[in-house]
Parts: C-alpha cells; sequence; structure tokens
C-alpha cells in the first residue's frame, strides 16, 4: 500500500482513483465492507483503490479536549488498512485551512483537479466540507457535471443494529470483549514499543512489558486476559493492565502485560496486545500487598481462561 501524506505529496501520477473518505477509527466491519466494495469498484475501473483519513480526527481539532478517544493510532490504521488490500491511502492534515474549505471547494481542488476521481465511495449521512454543508446530493450534481460515479456504502448491522465506531467504544467502555470482536470482527487489540519502566511489577514478583501507547487517553482501561504478539512465531499468554495504577498515585497511562514463564530482554520491540476477557476494573488498594494478592488472582483466572480455551470439545 502506497502512504501519501497530505496535499503536497499528491503526484499527478496519483490522478485516476475509485475512493472513499472517512475516520475510519478502529476499522470495523463497517468500514472492512466499505473497502470490500472500494476494491471490487476499483477492479471494474482499472485504478487503484484510495482511501482518504484525517490526521488528526476532524472532532480532535475542533474540539481537543471533548473528543472521544481513539479506537486506534494512526499507525495502527495504517497496518490493518495494508492488510484489507487498499491500494492507496491518503492522510490529510485536518488544519484551519483544510476546515475552511467549503464542500464545492473540496471537490474542485482535491477530488477532480487532484485525484480525478472516476468512482466514489461514501455513507448515505456522509457531510464534509465547512460546516459540514457537503452531502450525498451535492455529490450526485457534481458527479453527473464531472462525470465521477457515486455509490451508497452498504450498511453493516449487527443484531439489527448499525455498526459503528461509538458503539465499539461503549462496548469496550462496558467490558464487553464479545460484543467488540463481533463488531470489529476481531479482538481488540493496541500496539506499541516495550519501553523501561520503573520496575514495580518486578518489585512484585510479576515484571511485565511496559508499552508505550501514544495515547492521552485510552477507550479501554481495566485487567485483562490477553495475547501479546510480536515476540516470537505464536502468541504468547498474558494479563495486561491499562490504566494508571492508584495504589503508586500514578498519573500517565500506562499499559503493563505479564506474561507467562517469559524472562527475555525485549525492549524495543514493537509488539500488539490483543485483549480477550476483561478480569476487572482498575481499582484501589490499601495496600501493596493487597494489590500483589490481587495480581495472583488475576495470573490465576487467566490461566484457567487459556487452559479452559485449549480443551478439546466433546461432540
Amino acid at each position: 500500500m502506497e502512504l501519501i501524506r497530505h496535499l503536497h505529496n499528491i503526484k499527478p501520477r496519483h490522478r485516476g482513483c475509485v475512493m472513499t473518505i472517512g475516520n475510519f477509527d478502529g476499522v470495523h466491519r463497517g468500514h472492512q465492507l466499505i473497502v470490500s466494495q472500494l476494491r471490487e469498484a476499483a477492479s471494474k475501473e482499472n485504478v487503484p483503490a484510495l482511501m482518504v483519513t484525517f490526521e488528526p480526527h476532524p472532532q480532535e481539532f475542533f474540539s481537543p479536549g471533548q473528543a472521544p478517544a481513539r479506537l486506534m493510532r494512526l499507525r495502527e490504521k495504517i497496518e490493518y488498512l495494508e492488510s484489507l488490500g487498499v491500494d492507496r491511502l491518503l492522510v490529510l492534515n485536518f488544519n484551519e485551512r483544510l476546515a475552511s474549505l467549503t464542500a464545492e471547494a473540496f471537490i474542485h481542488s482535491i477530488m477532480i483537479d487532484k485525484l480525478a476521481v472516476k468512482h466514489l465511495i461514501v455513507g448515505d449521512d456522509f457531510h464534509f466540507g465547512r460546516d459540514r454543508r457537503g452531502d450525498v446530493a451535492l455529490l450526485q450534481k457534481f458527479g453527473k457535471q464531472h462525470a465521477f460515479a457515486l455509490e451508497i456504502a452498504r450498511t453493516c448491522e449487527f443484531n439489527a443494529q448499525r455498526i459503528s465506531s461509538t458503539w465499539v467504544r461503549e462496548a469496550l467502555a462496558d467490558g464487553n470483549m464479545q460484543l467488540v470482536e463481533n463488531l470489529l470482527g476481531r479482538p481488540y487489540s493496541l500496539s506499541g514499543r516495550v519501553r523501561h519502566g520503573d520496575k514495580r511489577g518486578r518489585e512484585l514478583g510479576y515484571p511485565t512489558l511496559n508499552i508505550d501507547l501514544h495515547r492521552k487517553v485510552s477507550p479501554v482501561t481495566g485487567i485483562f486476559v490477553s495475547e501479546v504478539h510480536g515476540l516470537g512465531k505464536s502468541a504468547l499468554p498474558s494479563v495486561t493492565s491499562i490504566g494508571t495504577r492508584p495504589v503508586f498515585s500514578g498519573e500517565h497511562l500506562l499499559l503493563e502485560s505479564y506474561l507467562f514463564e517469559f524472562e527475555q530482554d525485549v525492549y524495543g520491540a514493537y509488539v500488539t496486545v490483543v485483549l480477550l476477557k476483561k478480569l476487572r476494573a482498575e481499582q484501589m488498594f490499601n495496600s501493596v500487598e493487597a494489590l500483589r494478592e490481587q495480581m495472583e488472582r488475576d495470573i490465576f483466572s487467566a490461566r484457567n481462561y487459556f487452559k479452559n480455551k485449549n480443551k478439546p470439545v466433546l461432540t
């Protein structure tokens, strides 16, 4: 997949494409359906499949203190879209200049002049441009004038409800990891690089991987049964804590994973932590010893989870 960062990096060779636009936070099953439509249309048109997204998210630009927590960092989104077979990803810097563009100017300057879009796929509730005044009706009008086809993205539902990034966040907040998996089409995961911590886990007898999330806010907190990918040929069973560690008066968001029977030095490794089941919420303990005892119970529960998961099903 070719990554194009910012408008000034769009080249003449990028003209001619099938295109879709959105934040695609989490790349849930609804987004995956759009990618499927995009690739199908691109194959028919014999042009690249191009996705356009924004960095930062528009909500983060307009309301930085109130924007919802991201389900994915940009790097994670790029990696997953590449795995789905997207040909090109254009990441537009959402700044004052872009925010002030009218919908008509966005269509003319980006979609037509720079990208020469042949086929556009958007949701039926898609809005864009200054004050979100652009909509499907406007795109239909310009499509007729400039000979590009407009296709409405198919709706993806679960239990008769439309899948959305907001619903995924709500399920994560509730700790309903099975629902999250149903909405995403895969278990929820977070990725980052292993860094040095303050050795609290080692002092408690449970050394952990400390993973830099590069996030101010996480859509999920608590203690989880998990798997760590990226440290070998297979996933490693683990228990993961995401939060601020109130026992130690923590303020910064941390992800710590305790891997069973694992003692290698892996500082600097880039890993993915897959959250399988929520064991409990982050909580305050009266003493470090009380925390240690709870960690023992968490690890026992996680071991039982993997033991039962690997048992053959009798028929």
